[in-house]
């Protein structure tokens, strides 16, 4: 769910994927945040704009939007009509366990990540097949049936199944009118994201992108909720995270991240997660279960 957290952070998930229907009508005021597991937000009803790495998107009733782990996002609530959405949360290690051959179930997170577009919007001639699958996983995620596990993980599969097949298909509206952002915080932000070793100063992008640096700062943090200081921080030390995760020697992470200290590294590190890096390694997880 959207809930506010001191660092940034929302949500902790230790099962496969978990299903909220939420319904509300009051006035919700949430912090910039992000997760260390995929999103899957369906719109039914209300009034909300969703802000999503510096882009605003104006919802339709069944509009389906896709959060990678670690994109910065919040909702902008008008609490005078009724707030309604499924949303899933999605344990990125199950989705890599049911990719098989020249299939891989997370290509529609990569492929809004790599178009820097969220949104999903059907036709509606699409919109019942998607509406029948989410309606059967919601009704197998509550109950206690025999095999309602192994149902609720088959319909999760095929739906994001249908989820790939929309985006690889091209089959869904790109609604330019439901679209709002800054195309040169865009550029900074894609430049931020595959170029996090190098320099990110504010000095560094002024000069690259003609900009007053005083400018920069306001227009950044308005358009993301960030300073660039604080975003690009926060993105090295979650890519520093994954890398610990996949065994890479935490003497050579935090160079690999931007980082040319290695004690500030380490202090940044424990201020944001509450843990060293030691604890995400592979080798201490094994340590522990012994």
């Amino acid at each position: 769910m959207d809930d506010k957290n001191c660092d940034n952070k929302s949500g902790y998930l230790n099962k496969d994927f978990q299903l909220f229907h939420l319904k509300d009508k009051k006035n919700q005021d949430f912090e910039f945040h992000y997760h260390d597991f995929n999103k899957i937000i369906i719109f039914l009803s209300g009034k909300v704009t969703y802000l999503i790495e510096g882009k605003a998107y104006y919802l339709k009733p069944w509009d389906i939007l896709l959060v990678n782990n670690h994109d910065v996002h919040k909702p902008l609530i008008d609490s005078s009509e009724t707030y309604e959405r499924i949303i899933i949360w999605a344990n990125s290690g199950f989705i890599k366990n049911h990719n098989y051959e020249n299939c891989d179930l997370s290509t529609c997170f990569k492929l809004a990540n790599e178009k820097s577009f969220n949104l999903i919007r059907l036709e509606a001639k699409f919109q019942n097949h998607i509406q029948f699958i989410i309606k059967s996983l919601q009704t197998s995620f509550n109950s206690n049936d025999f095999g309602s596990k192994l149902l609720s993980n088959s319909l999760f599969v095929q739906l994001l199944i249908y989820l790939n097949r929309v985006h690889l298909g091209n089959m869904y509206l790109n609604d330019e009118d439901s679209l709002k952002y800054d195309k040169q915080i865009e550029k900074i932000l894609k430049y931020i994201n595959n170029n996090l070793c190098s320099d990110l100063s504010v000095d560094f992008f002024s000069k690259e992108f003609y900009i007053s640096k005083y400018y920069l700062m306001h227009k950044f943090k308005k358009e993301t909720g960030y300073t660039l200081h604080n975003y690009v921080m926060q993105k090295r030390l979650l890519m520093a995270k994954d890398l610990i995760r996949n065994g890479e020697p935490i003497t050579k992470t935090y160079a690999q991240c931007g980082f040319n200290d290695y004690s500030c590294f380490l202090r940044s590190f424990k201020n944001t997660f509450h843990k060293s890096p030691n604890y995400f390694s592979p080798k201490t997880n094994v340590e522990l279960l012994k």
